[in-house]
């Protein structure tokens, strides 16, 4: 394997596939890893790779002690490597054909009683804009599974009360997601007490505000999510992702 044959791949990446740069520098290191291994092997052009090879290497990142998702990374940039070669004429066999990645263990997925998640939804309990907008927030979240990014980028115009939905926009689809009367109670009184104070300027359409007036991080929501986790006295970590789906 020459560092030619790796760039003349990632370049095929970059014009055909139109991967992004994160992509591409990744297959590239993985890549140019196994090269220097193949080469301590006396194995120097791609048409001398062989299964044997490529599973001798699998067996090497294991005993180096690299993480499964690591090693699942690093087979899929030789397959898809030696499948170009393939597809280009360079090689005529796939010798990482036979590669299987490792079995990754599954977490057992955290859940949490009835009682807890009423707890925590009930944690922001007063009447500042600031609870009246978490409290939207959060049962908005439980009610409709929506990703952190979805709910800090809704406006005020994508969300439907009398029909009980938002509209969700990724890119140029936009999709509409209903939720329930205990979201739409919490999202009518936090618009009509709460979101005045929040907003900085009454022009802005941003439906959940940060403090200062402006659009709500990521890492802003995660904080207060924590925060009421905490406050609710729940043993485990509370994030989005096992808020919007219990």
């Amino acid at each position: 394997m020459t560092k030619d044959d790796i760039c003349d791949f990632i370049q095929y990446l970059h014009q055909e596939k139109q991967t992004s740069q994160n992509t591409e520098v990744s297959y590239e290191r993985d890549l140019r890893k196994l090269s220097l291994f193949l080469e301590k092997q006396g194995i120097f052009y791609p048409d001398t790779v062989t299964a044997d090879s490529l599973e001798l290497y699998v067996a090497y990142l294991e005993k180096e002690g690299r993480k499964p998702a690591t090693i699942s990374r690093s087979i899929a940039s030789m397959k898809a490597f030696f499948q170009y070669l393939c597809k280009t004429g360079r090689m005529t066999e796939d010798p990482s054909e036979g590669l299987k990645p490792p079995k990754i263990e599954k977490k057992v997925p955290v859940s949490l009683s009835q009682e807890e998640i009423r707890t925590l939804l009930n944690q922001p309990a007063g009447n500042s804009p600031k609870e009246l907008r978490d409290k939207a927030m959060l049962e908005l979240m439980y009610s409709t599974g929506l990703r952190v990014s979805e709910l800090i980028a809704l406006k005020v115009s994508d969300v439907n009360l009398a029909m009980e939905y938002v509209i969700c926009t990724d890119g140029q689809e936009q999709r509409m997601v209903p939720f329930g009367s205990v979201a739409k109670e919490a999202l009518v009184v936090y618009m009509e007490r709460g979101r005045s104070g929040m907003v900085a300027d009454m022009q802005c359409d941003c439906l959940f505000p940060n403090c200062s007036g402006g659009a709500m991080s990521r890492q802003g929501f995660w904080k207060l999510l924590k925060t009421y986790g905490r406050k609710a006295g729940i043993g485990v970590e509370i994030t989005p992702h096992l808020l919007g789906h219990l």
